[in-house]
């Protein structure tokens, strides 16, 4: 399953409102811009998100054109404003959640927060490390959020509580491996920007970010990181007409480094896999292994856990219960999404901050570009 088949998969699930408490305490006014009347992840991840989750109620958006506002305003029911500093000037929306293309989020969040208003920034946050500092700071004093929504994951929550309460014992290595369908494979126009390495949705930051991040949740964060990056597939297929077009973007990404305590962590992360996606994390220690699983990008599809305390062999875990809040949409690609809305809405409504802000999305930024200087000079960068 591709990720443009995981957004229209989530699409469908629109109408999977799940009651609760929340839905009975004050409404959080939410808008969003890159809402459109025709699809995208803004309709078909965020809004079934929100209505799964309650609490949140739709008021206002921003489209990418007035023609495609207007439309997409009449789809949605909401007034549609002219630019993100519009919208998160009214005063009945409390939450701006930007969801567009990578190149644009600076020039959206930053007027949103000048207007005082909470921000949800999807991943990848920004096209470089300066962009995602200048944002950050742009943040302080207000509740900010990003879309690595792997962190949300109930599987990945067990994961870190797992390792942090011993289960494997003293961490000595972690090996990852990851794969994307994308970068490599024929590409649609509408995804095109993610082949430009300076626009910064690559796979490097998208796929392999995702992933990465949910990983670091579970050992922590490298210490020191050395990088091997190569471009495989310098031309890849236009659809429809088969065209061949240039790719800057690195389809091969290889690292090594070290973790808190002195454990080794490798990863290698693969572009244009014909025969499908798919995610592998094992986890060795002084007292057992822990390996989790997952057919395509991890924080969108399920992951499997198996785990073996001593030299057995690891067998399947099955999650326990208090991590799913949302067992029903266990398959679909807004599942760690939902978590993610639960845990901001709670966080409205005076609980702890759980989900990832602008500060986690520049420590995950520093980590890539310490990864890409890494492979530039062919020296260990420390971080």
């Amino acid at each position: 399953m591709t990720t443009g088949d995981a957004f229209k998969r989530a699409s469908r699930l629109h109408d999977l409102s799940v009651p609760n408490d929340a839905t009975r305490r004050p409404l959080i006014g939410v808008g969003v811009v890159g809402l459109s009347a025709t699809g995208g992840w803004g309709a078909g991840g965020h809004l079934p998100a929100l209505s799964t989750v309650g609490g949140f109620e739709l008021r206002g958006l921003v489209g990418s054109s007035p023609t495609s506002a207007r439309a997409a305003s009449g789809v949605h029911g909401v007034p549609a404003y002219a630019s993100a500093g519009a919208l998160a000037e009214a005063d009945d929306i409390d939450l701006v959640v930007v969801a567009v293309k990578t190149p644009q989020h600076r020039d959206l969040v930053l007027p949103a927060l000048d207007a005082g208003k909470p921000v949800f920034c999807e991943w990848p946050f920004a096209v470089t490390l300066q962009e995602a500092e200048e944002m950050a700071a742009a943040a302080q004093g207000l509740p900010t959020f990003v879309g690595l929504q792997g962190r949300s994951s109930p599987t990945f929550r067990w994961l870190a509580d797992l390792v942090s309460n011993g289960f494997v014992g003293e961490v000595l290595s972690v090996t990852v491996t990851t794969a994307a369908t994308e970068w490599g494979t024929p590409v649609s126009e509408r995804m095109l920007y993610t082949l430009d390495r300076q626009l910064g949705a690559t796979m490097m930051a998208i796929a392999f970010g995702h992933a990465i991040d949910s990983v670091s949740m579970v050992v922590g964060e490298l210490q020191d990181v050395v990088a091997t990056t190569a471009i495989r597939h310098p031309r890849v297929p236009l659809l429809p007409s088969g065209r061949h077009i240039p790719m800057t973007a690195e389809d091969q990404i290889a690292i090594s480094g070290t973790l808190p305590g002195g454990a080794v962590l490798s990863a290698h992360q693969r572009g244009g896999i014909a025969s499908g996606a798919g995610f592998s994390m094992t986890v060795d220690g002084s007292d057992g292994t822990l390996e989790g699983t997952a057919p395509n990008h991890p924080h969108l599809t399920p992951i499997t856990v198996r785990g073996a305390r001593g030299h057995g062999r690891p067998t399947e875990m099955p999650l326990p219960d208090g991590y799913d809040h949302y067992p029903r949409l266990a398959r679909s690609p807004i599942h760690t999404l939902a978590h993610v809305y639960a845990g901001i809405r709670d966080q409205f409504l005076g609980g702890p901050a759980v989900v990832p802000d602008f500060g986690d999305a520049v420590v995950r930024h520093q980590l890539l570009d310490a990864i890409t200087r890494s492979a530039a000079s062919g020296r260990r960068v420390q971080r």
